[in-house]
């Protein structure tokens, strides 16, 4: 999940390059824009970068364990046909 001030700073930098006659809603429009990204971000479902990165490396390591079962079975079958 995203972290919340990463959502509240990037609102803030909305607002800030809002006009200053409309700073006087920037309360209320503030106020929903966080609501409605929290929202929106909650339903995606996303994962952060370190659990990104986690995954990736267990991924990594079943290829290998993959890769060698593999080359086992291949010789495996390799040395039954050489015995028949």
């Amino acid at each position: 999940m995203l972290d919340p001030n990463q959502i509240d700073d990037f609102t803030r930098r909305v607002f800030q390059a809002l006009p200053p006659g409309i700073q006087t809603v920037q309360r209320d429009l503030e106020k929903n824009l966080r609501s409605a990204l929290h929202s929106a971000f909650a339903r995606l479902d996303l994962v952060t970068r370190e659990e990104f990165e986690v995954q990736s490396a267990v991924l990594a390591r079943t290829r290998q364990k993959l890769e060698a079962l593999e080359q086992r079975v291949a010789a495996l079958e390799e040395a039954s046909r050489q015995g028949d």
